[in-house]
């Protein structure tokens, strides 16, 4: 299909080189990373790959530029996270269509991260001039307590491609706000977003070497090599458990401050008392948001036995529907997933499930139209001991599981590593919020089918990660407290 003309217009003008103290430039060893349309598995374009020499001078950069950035007024900062929020904004149909193209999401669901990643800028322009310290008596009398919150210095973001922008706003807005510079590493499957977040950076006025971009076909050694320099002290991180752990590992070299936003297996609790319609409706939301491909999906639905029988037929019926094609296509419905690797992990874990009893009510295995698509799929029955109960799916397949009693519900909601998000419906609302208290989550969807928030504190509990993002949280997560004791 042609490309739209906003996109096209994007593309002409994008730079896919290293982004480094308000240069382009490319890797030092000219390599080059292809970028695969995942509806076609084309090549659509190639970026610049880094070196560690690349990554020093990333970090170099952000160095250079971290005492006259720290100084900066709030408000001045504010105002500079505020363009980027206009900006992000008047672009945000040419920046949708190019997530849709390299990440391969519907196209509404591409439009709706244009404006949730932009909200980042905004909320926290707002939270630039809101850092307040403390001043208190100390109990004994002997002195006063001073407090106040600095920026904590050069930060390294760590993003993956499943939310190419939001990901990336979501670190860089509370960095910049808290007075931080930054390096970020965006993941080779979705760089072209963050590269043209770079240019929109240029224009809104954010100094040189304050924010960087590079790319990398060696992620491992590169984000190594910058966490063992000494004048990063901060890592901020998306992606999986494992590489989170690892990254961890690396950090505890130079007690890298670090925050980690990790896997998820996100248990969805219907009862009988539910909203059929409003639980239907929050089941596609909380599961089928791009594609399934996401940290917040639904991973495993537990559903009462009287209301069961309706909520998989109308769930099998709802998700049978769903229109697929490329993203770029108004029409698409869902996606492709991100590459061949993610369908064989989808497909491995729905034919365990089969094997092991489950039912087949909807979808399942792939079209014949080629790409990386897979049928959205609803299994029926599934049995406790199924992989795809304990694993994350990050694809388009809802996996039902039958149960009777409330305290049955929470132990198998429970039943898991992971733990950032929780979704819940019922129509008894103490019930709901005494059941969200004893929910192992970071975060609690009652009644809903969307949780995250700009305004909200993002992130989990158990294996699911440290730290939060959004809310004031987020800014403190780039912020050291020094207390100064004094007396007058």
């Amino acid at each position: 299909m042609s490309l739209p003309a906003p996109l096209t217009q994007l593309l002409g003008r994008l730079s896919t080189d290293l982004f480094i103290g308000g240069a382009w430039r490319p890797g030092s060893d000219g390599q080059r990373i292809d970028v695969l349309d995942p509806a076609s598995g084309k090549a659509i374009a190639s970026v610049a790959s880094a070196t560690e020499e690349d990554a020093r001078a990333a970090v170099d950069a952000a160095a250079d530029a971290a005492p006259a950035f720290a100084r900066t007024p709030p408000r001045q900062r504010g105002e500079i996270l505020r363009r980027c929020y206009d900006l992000m904004m008047r672009d945000k149909d040419a920046l949708a269509q190019l997530i849709a193209y390299e990440n391969g999401k519907a196209l509404a669901d591409a439009q709706g991260e244009v404006v949730y990643a932009a909200e980042f800028f905004r909320w926290f322009s707002e939270e630039a001039v809101r850092i307040n310290g403390d001043l208190g008596l100390a109990p004994g009398g002997g002195n006063r307590m001073l407090v106040q919150y600095q920026p904590i210095g050069v930060s390294v973001l760590v993003t993956p491609w499943n939310f190419p922008a939001a990901m990336a706003t979501r670190k860089i807005a509370p960095a910049l706000a808290a007075g931080c510079t930054c390096v970020l590493k965006p993941a080779t499957e979705t760089p072209l977003t963050a590269y043209a977040l770079a240019a929109l950076f240029q224009e809104a006025g954010v100094p040189d070497g304050v924010v960087n971009v590079i790319t990398t076909r060696t992620s491992g050694k590169i984000v190594s090599s910058m966490l063992h320099d000494p004048r990063v002290r901060k890592l901020s991180f998306t992606g999986s458990t494992e590489v989170g752990r690892v990254l961890l590992r690396e950090a505890a070299g130079n007690i890298i401050h670090s925050s980690m936003e990790l896997g998820g297996n996100a248990p969805f609790l219907v009862f009988d008392d539910a909203d059929l319609d409003a639980a239907i409706e929050g089941a596609m939301v909380a599961k089928m948001r791009n594609g399934g491909e996401a940290c917040t999906a639904a991973n495993r639905f537990y559903v009462q036995r009287g209301i069961y029988p309706r909520f998989a037929e109308r769930l099998a019926e709802r998700m049978g529907a769903l229109t697929l094609g490329n993203g770029l296509d108004p029409d698409t419905q869902c996606g492709p997933l991100i590459n061949a690797a993610a369908v064989d992990k989808v497909a491995e874990l729905v034919d365990d499930a089969v094997k092991r009893g489950a039912r087949v009510l909807a979808g399942g295995g792939q079209p014949s139209q080629g790409g990386c698509f897979y049928r959205p799929t609803v299994l029926g029955d599934v049995p406790a001991d199924a992989e795809l109960l304990r694993e994350e799916i990050f694809g388009p397949v809802a996996p039902l599981v039958v149960f009777d009693t409330e305290e049955e519900a929470i132990a198998q909601a429970n039943a898991t590593e992971y733990g950032l998000v929780a979704y819940l419906y019922t129509g008894d609302l103490q019930r709901g919020l005494k059941i969200s208290e004893r929910l192992e989550a970071g975060m609690v969807a009652l009644n809903r089918g969307l949780v995250s928030d700009p305004a909200a504190p993002f992130g989990g509990v158990k294996q699911s990660g440290l730290g939060r993002e959004g809310a004031h949280h987020g800014i403190l997560e780039f912020m050291e407290a020094k207390y100064i004791a004094t007396q007058w």
